[in-house]
């Protein structure tokens, strides 16, 4: 019996994406982990590393808003897809 990994069922056109969320959703548990660390630091150190913590949420929240709306937007798709190539 060969194991399949997730990919096995998303189309190739769509990996990419898909591997963009994962990196994302990564990225995202270490700021989040790193968010106790961070807010220390800035009272410390002053509001220069705060507003640069701030700028970077931000852009981290508009990017996994993107990814949102382009997985609501192919969801069907991928279910599609999900179903036929695992044969169910």
């Amino acid at each position: 019996m060969t194991s399949q990994n997730f990919f096995d069922y998303i189309p190739e056109s769509k990996q990419s994406l898909f591997s963009i969320l994962t990196a994302s959703t990564d990225q995202q548990k270490k700021v989040k982990k790193s968010e106790g660390s961070q807010q220390e630091k800035s009272e410390r150190t002053g509001g220069g590393v705060t507003e640069k913590g701030e700028k970077i949420k931000k852009d981290l929240d508009k990017l996994m808003d993107e990814i949102d709306e382009v997985l609501e937007e192919n969801a069907e798709e991928f279910v599609k897809s999900y179903v036929q190539r695992g044969g169910e």
